[in-house]
C-alpha cells in the first residue's frame, strides 16, 4: 500500500534543502522497494523546522524536521512512514504548539493541500464561497464583505468592502480587479505563502471580486523575486480556466472574469497602489495624485479595485461561512485574523494566523521563543520598514490597528521583526531614511529631498556635530515629509526614526561622547 509523504516546495523550505530532501526519500524508497507517494505542498510556516517532512498515517500525519537528505536513510529505519519515533520527530502535526494556539482561517489549507490539485483544493472546502457568490447580486457580494469587517491587510487597513461599493457604484462598461502581490516589506512573506502553497484561494478571491463589482478582467502584480509563486499561479490559472472556473462562463453563469499575471520590476514603491496600476500600464513606477481614487479611476482610467494577496484570498471563507463567522474573530474595529509574520532576532520564525488583540510579547515570547541570541528583547519593528520601533517596555501592546495608532505605530502587512540588546537604534533609524532615499520615486519633494537631507542630518547628530539643533532639526523635517508626501513611503519613513528617537535617545549619542564615556 502506498504512503505519501509531504514535502514542502516553498521558496523558503527550498532554501533550506527541501529538493534534495524529496529526491532523498524517493530514492530510498525505490532502494528498498517501498511504495511512497512524494506529494510537494506549500510550508505550514514553522521555519525552523523547514524542511518540514510529513506522513500521512492512520492517526494522521507526523513531522519530522528539520530534516537533510542525509537524515533519509534513519527516517526508513526508525519506520517514519508509519509515524516512527526519531530525534526529528514532532508527533502528529496537528499537535505542534505552534501551529495548535494558532486560528488560521486565510491560511488554512497552506501546508495542507497539494497546490497543484483543485481536485484536493475543492476537497477542503475550496471554491464554495464562488459557489455561494454565484447565486449572489454584486451589491449582496459586497454587503456581505462589509459586514464581515475585512480591511486591506497590505498597510493601510482600509475596509475591503468600501473600496468594493465604491468601485461597483462607479459606472464603467470596463473594470478591473488588480492583486497587488509586490510584496517588498522587511520581514514579509505571507503573500508568497499563499501564491506557492494554496494558489487556488487567491484565484477564487479575485473572481469572487470581479463578480461583485462588474469587472471582468483580473491582474495579480507580481514581485519578479518570486519565480516559484508566478509557476504556481500561472499553473492553477490555466486548471482553473479548464475548469471553467475562469474565462467568459465563470461557473456556468454566464458571468465573465479573466485573470492574468504581470511581473513587476523589483521597484518597492511599486507596492504603493497608485505606483502599481502606472508600472502595470507599462508605464514608471510613479505615484499618482489622489483624488481621482483608483476605485473610480484606476488601471487605464477605468474603476479598479486593488486589494493585497491576504486580503483577497480571506474573501472565499467569507463568503463561504458568512460574515458573521468571520466577525467573530478579533477585537474592537480589527475584525477577523491577521496572518503575522515573525522573524529577525527570534528563536522560532514563521508564520502565525491569529485573532487581533494578541499580544506582540505573546507573539515574541511565546511562539517566538525569545530571542535566537538568548539575549533581552530591545526592539520589536511592526509593519515593515516604514514601521515604527516599539521598545520592551510596550511589548504587551495588542495587535489591534486601533491600539497600534494611539501609540505612533501601524500593523501594515503584519510584518514582525524582532531585535536584542545589541541593536544600535540609531543605526536603524539612519537605514529607514537611506532606504526611503534609494526608493523614492522622485515623484514629491519632501520624499526625493527630505530623506536624503534627513540621512546627512542623522550622522550630524550621531557625530556629535550641533546634536540638540541638528535633533530640532530632524524632527521638523520628519514633520515636513508625514504632511507633504504623496504617499506612504515618504509619509511614513520618519515612523521609524521619530521612535528611534524618543525610545533609544542615548543611541544617538556622538561617537566622541561615547569615546569619552
Amino acid at each position: 500500500m502506498s504512503v505519501t509523504v509531504y514535502v514542502p516546495r516553498d521558496a523558503g523550505a527550498l532554501s533550506l534543502g527541501a529538493e534534495a530532501v524529496a529526491r532523498a526519500i524517493a530514492s530510498e524508497a525505490r532502494r528498498r522497494h517501498v511504495d511512497v507517494r512524494v506529494v510537494r505542498n506549500g510550508s505550514r510556516g514553522l521555519y525552523w523546522l523547514e524542511p518540514l517532512v510529513e506522513v500521512e498515517t492512520s492517526i494522521g500525519r507526523v513531522a519530522y524536521g528539520p530534516v537533510q537528505p542525509e537524515d533519509v536513510p534513519a527516517l526508513f529505519d526508525a519506520d517514519f512512514l508509519h509515524g516512527g519515533k526519531h530525534v526529528l520527530g514532532h508527533g502528529p502535526t496537528a499537535d505542534i504548539d505552534y501551529l495548535k494556539r494558532q486560528q488560521r482561517l486565510t491560511f488554512e489549507r497552506v501546508g495542507v493541500v497539494d497546490p497543484r490539485s483543485l481536485e484536493d483544493y475543492r476537497a477542503h472546502g475550496g471554491y464554495r464561497g464562488l459557489a455561494a457568490a454565484l447565486h449572489m447580486s454584486g451589491e449582496e457580494i459586497v454587503q456581505t464583505v462589509l459586514d464581515s469587517g475585512l480591511r486591506g491587510r497590505g498597510g493601510a487597513a482600509f475596509p475591503a468592502g468600501i473600496k468594493w461599493k465604491t468601485c461597483l457604484e462607479a459606472p464603467s462598461q470596463r473594470k478591473y480587479v488588480v492583486c497587488n502581490a509586490d510584496e517588498g516589506d522587511s520581514g514579509t512573506f505571507a503573500d508568497r505563502m499563499i501564491m506557492e502553497g494554496d494558489p487556488f484561494v487567491l484565484i477564487e478571491g479575485m473572481t469572487i471580486a470581479g463578480l461583485a463589482v462588474g469587472a471582468t478582467q483580473g491582474y495579480i502584480y507580481l514581485r519578479v523575486e518570486y519565480p516559484h509563486a508566478q509557476r504556481a499561479l500561472e499553473e492553477a490559472i490555466a486548471i482553473a480556466e479548464a475548469a471553467g472556473l475562469l474565462g467568459d462562463d465563470v461557473g456556468g453563469s454566464g458571468k465573465a472574469f479573466h485573470l492574468e499575471v504581470r511581473m513587476g520590476g523589483g521597484a518597492y514603491i511599486c507596492g504603493e497602489e497608485t505606483s502599481l496600476l502606472e508600472s502595470l500600464e507599462g508605464k514608471r513606477g510613479q505615484v499618482r495624485f489622489k483624488p481621482p481614487l483608483p476605485a473610480i479611476e484606476g488601471l487605464f482610467g477605468k474603476p479598479t479595485v486593488i486589494n493585497n494577496v491576504v486580503t483577497l484570498a480571506s474573501v472565499p471563507i467569507i463568503l463561504d461561512r458568512g460574515a458573521g463567522y468571520y466577525r467573530d474573530y478579533g477585537s474592537g474595529k480589527s475584525r477577523g485574523t491577521l496572518p503575522i509574520q515573525l522573524a529577525g532576532n527570534v528563536k522560532r520564525p514563521g508564520l502565525v494566523e491569529h485573532a487581533f488583540g494578541l499580544s506582540l510579547r505573546e507573539l515574541a515570547e511565546g511562539y517566538g521563543g525569545g530571542t535566537a541570541s538568548g539575549r533581552p528583547i530591545r526592539a520589536v519593528q511592526v509593519g515593515g520598514p516604514l514601521g515604527a520601533y516599539i521598545p520592551a517596555s510596550q511589548l504587551d501592546t495588542p495587535i489591534d490597528y486601533e491600539a497600534f495608532i494611539a501609540m505612533g505605530g501601524m500593523i501594515g502587512h503584519g510584518g514582525v521583526v524582532v531585535f536584542d540588546d545589541t541593536v544600535d537604534m540609531a543605526a536603524q533609524a539612519r537605514y529607514a531614511m537611506e532606504f526611503c532615499a534609494i526608493e523614492s520615486c522622485g515623484k514629491c519633494t519632501p520624499c526625493r529631498i527630505g530623506s536624503t537631507r534627513g540621512v546627512e542630518v542623522i550622522d550630524r547628530i550621531v557625530a556629535g556635530d550641533a546634536r540638540e539643533r541638528n535633533e530640532v532639526l530632524l524632527r521638523d523635517l520628519c514633520q515636513t515629509m508625514i504632511a507633504g508626501s504623496l504617499c506612504a513611503l515618504g509619509g511614513m519613513a520618519p515612523f521609524p526614526v521619530l521612535s528611534a528617537l524618543d525610545h533609544f535617545p542615548e543611541d544617538f549619542t556622538g561617537a566622541a561622547d561615547k569615546a569619552n564615556a
